[in-house]
């Protein structure tokens, strides 16, 4: 009889076997997920505060949407099934530039408003340096960092805050859902559930991409590497690096840890960027 095998990062095969033949042997144990933050977008660029405006990428975003995520996912010949993003553009934009150069832009691409950033209330719009100027550095980087400081929500007299409250892409969120504000820890809270259904899909054999946003991405990486509030805090995502998940498909358990794909040095200088206040 015929059997076909989805074999990890490779096409569909069939193979020809016998009845004495143990089919379990054939079947591929482990699978990979892969995590990407979004490129440099506009307000990255500003030094602004962003969250859930509806802000594009810059040019330099763009760029690094293609020579540093889509060219190391190519490098690795990492491939996919099928791709989660948010419901912000930003998101979608970097997910976009990658499928193509990785001649996929046909696979499923979900959005899905659990995966936008965290939303950082009445402080969207604002320069870090000079918030930080007005209420101190500390402060900001609690609003900033913190695990459960949270900034003041977003208020109508905020320029962006008719834009955010109407932008059609967040109308099927549900009522009572729609925050004004977040701090990381609500953030967490609202990433699990989606996270659950992606793993479970992953732990299935599907090869899933989730290109999301800075917190997020952290929120993610505590769901997946078990880490402590305290130890999630000290995490930074550089944007558009590839980050490599292995899952145990009999267990559901991560082996080993995860794999930044990329120049050792270069990551860690665009983790110190991500951590600064920036001027």
């Amino acid at each position: 009889m015929w059997i076909h095998l989805y074999l990890s990062d490779t096409v569909v095969v069939s193979h020809s076997i016998s009845k004495n033949i143990n089919i379990s042997n054939f079947f591929v144990k482990s699978n990979r997920l892969v995590l990407v933050r979004h490129g440099e977008s506009e307000f990255n660029l500003k030094n602004l505060f962003c969250g859930w405006h509806d802000t594009p990428l810059s040019e330099g975003g763009l760029q690094q949407s293609r020579t540093i995520a889509a060219a190391k996912l190519l490098e690795a010949k990492i491939g996919f099934d099928k791709v989660y993003c948010s419901a912000l553009g930003r998101s979608r934009q970097s997910a976009d530039v990658i499928l193509a150069e990785m001649k996929s832009s046909y696979l499923p691409v979900v959005l899905d408003w659990r995966l936008n950033e965290r939303h950082y209330g009445n402080l969207t719009g604002s320069n870090k340096r000079q918030v930080a100027d007005a209420y101190g550095e500390q402060q900001v980087q609690a609003w900033r960092r913190g695990y459960d400081e949270i900034p003041p929500p977003i208020e109508p007299s905020n320029s962006y805050y008719y834009a955010i409250l109407n932008n059609l892409a967040f109308r099927n969120i549900p009522v009572g859902q729609f925050p004004l504000s977040e701090s990381m820890h609500m953030c967490v809270d609202r990433v699990k559930p989606i996270w659950e259904e992606i793993k479970k899909e992953v732990l299935q054999g599907k090869r899933v991409l989730i290109v999301a946003h800075g917190t997020v991405a952290r929120a993610l990486v505590q769901h997946i590497e078990d880490l402590s509030n305290e130890d999630i805090v000290k995490v930074n995502v550089p944007n558009c690096v590839p980050i490599v998940y292995e899952f145990d498909l009999r267990t559901g358990d991560l082996i080993g840890n995860s794999t930044y794909l990329g120049d050792a040095q270069y990551i860690e200088n665009m983790k110190d960027k991500v951590a600064a206040i920036g001027d």
